[in-house]
């Protein structure tokens, strides 16, 4: 076994922790963010077995293990011993093993993780070498999350460059990788891991001072996809997986932990042209949220391909699924509409086709409600949500929208547009859905804030379609301005107290 290599990752781990300590003012945020980011990103699942590498003194494991509700199996490997008490006394109680490597991998050799995670150890010397370590340690399917220093960052390579010049410079940085982005897919793809992504990510870190954490947070998202200026980024985030073997039956674990959604969840799911995405969500929701479905409505708005047929042949095997055929024309709030007038559930779980992805992060939408809210919206622009592949012109949009609307209202929301929302079946009954367009999105997320209702808003992921998977009919210029239209309206109407709602019978 290699001490070699368990000493120099000592060293690493030990200039993260010290850095840290000194100089990292936003660490307490950075590590909860990050814990967040891995759970959303992976959709962990509980009982799942993940594994921290260089954990140090346990600040990111704490983080990890109150992010997955001590619900996961947490290994978390440090390489120098001198952390073990901290550690130790830090993660005592929860469901951890603490182990030191080294040697490295000797203890891990024979296990496999689901997950696997490390901040700062990447050298240019062993990048490969950890990489195809760490792969032997991911189960087929599993996956490997990593934060380095940011390479391409102009501040960061300065002070590269100035620490041959002035040494006091030396202290206050960490190391930055000499890979660059097409570099490391090369390693990663040569190694054998698939679905790669390395992405530049978080722009909290020295010089920007403490008092700036508020409007840094807020503006991240805008900045980390911004064209060029995410270069500037502090960190890089790469994850990455192991190929699934042939045959490989997906992950199932029973997420319906509240009795008082069983048997009484209607999901209303409008769609046009989504034949292919159908059957996989369907196959989701029964295999995660089973106990909660009264129904699955599925709403075809005149598609042109088999969407209805296919609901149709699924309702044949479970009488649970309903299809709702519209006549012409089309369009999402004229869907919605049909689906929640006809949902027969306490309540409606409101979504889109291609959010199969995600249905493990929507149990916190029920744990919302199950804790006194009236309305659970998933929100993607959370600091701690992970948005992927999300066009940079329609998030200016989304964020200027959202400013308005708590700026006009005097509410404190950032995405009340998603389409994914769970309502008790009252308050969803109680809108009066006024869009014919994906604005109707607006509504739904809006009314009930203005009705008085408790409205909560819970991180969730956001990935973009696939080629597999169909695309999107959403045009920003053409709905855009509907969206305006519907704010400044129910502005105009709280400004005058007239109602929002439908006069009910």
């Amino acid at each position: 076994m290699d001490t070699s290599l368990a000493i120099r990752l000592a060293e690493k781990e030990e200039d993260r922790i010290l850095y840290w300590e000194r100089y990292d003012h936003f660490v307490d945020h950075r590590v909860r963010w990050r814990a967040s980011v891995m759970r959303h990103l992976f959709h962990i699942l509980p009982g799942q077995k993940l594994l921290e590498i260089g954990a140090g003194s346990g600040l990111f494991t704490q983080s990890l293990i109150e992010k997955t509700n001590n619900e996961c199996e947490i290994t978390a490997g440090i390489f120098s011993a001198k952390y073990k008490n901290e550690i130790s006394k830090r993660l005592k109680g929860f469901n951890t093993e603490i182990i030191v490597l080294n040697p490295f991998p000797e203890i891990l050799q024979g296990r496999q993780y689901d997950y696997i995670v490390f901040w700062h150890l990447l050298g240019s010397k062993y990048h490969s070498q950890i990489l195809h370590i760490v792969k032997s340690l991911i189960k087929p399917g599993g996956g490997l999350l990593v934060f380095e220093p940011n390479p391409w960052n102009p501040y960061l390579q300065t002070r590269r460059l100035a620490q041959r010049i002035l040494p006091v410079f030396r202290k206050d940085i960490l190391n930055t990788s000499s890979l660059n982005r097409t570099e490391m897919f090369f390693v990663l793809s040569e190694i054998g891991y698939t679905q790669i992504n390395v992405l530049p990510y978080d722009f909290l870190y020295a010089p920007i001072p403490k008092f700036l954490l508020w409007p840094a947070k807020h503006m991240s998202i805008i900045m980390e996809n911004f064209p060029y200026i995410r270069n500037f980024a502090g960190s890089i985030c790469i994850w990455a997986r192991n190929p699934v073997v042939a045959d490989q039956e997906e992950p199932e674990k029973d997420l319906c932990r509240h009795k008082m959604f069983y048997n009484k969840v209607s999901f209303v799911i409008p769609c046009h042209n989504e034949e292919m995405n159908i059957p996989p969500l369907i196959k989701g929701l029964k295999k995660f949220l089973d106990k909660y479905i009264s129904e699955i409505v599925v709403v075809d708005d005149n598609s042109n391909d088999k969407t209805a047929e296919v609901t149709e042949a699924l309702s044949i095997q479970d009488n649970r699924i309903r299809t709702i055929r519209r006549v012409p024309p089309n369009g999402v709030g004229r869907a919605l509409r049909d689906g929640i007038r006809e949902a027969r559930g306490e309540y409606i779980l409101i979504m889109d086709s291609d959010f199969q992805h995600i249905i493990p992060e929507m149990r916190d939408m029920f744990d919302a409600v199950a804790s006194g809210a009236d309305v659970a919206v998933g929100s993607r622009f959370s600091r701690e949500s992970v948005l992927i592949n999300y066009g940079f012109t329609k998030i200016i949009a989304n964020r200027t929208f959202h400013f308005l609307v708590n700026l006009l209202l005097g509410v404190r929301f950032r995405d009340i547009s998603n389409n994914l929302k769970l309502l008790r079946s009252d308050v969803a009954k109680k809108i009066e859905i006024e869009s014919d367009d994906f604005a109707a999105n607006v509504e739904t997320g809006l009314k009930p804030i203005l009705l008085g209702y408790r409205v909560v808003e819970v991180p969730i992921s956001w990935v973009n379609r696939s080629i597999d998977m169909g695309f999107s009919t959403f045009q920003i210029f053409k709905t855009g301005p509907n969206y305006w239209k519907i704010l400044f309206r129910l502005v105009w109407r709280h400004i005058t107290r007239q109602p929002c709602q439908k006069e009910m019978s």
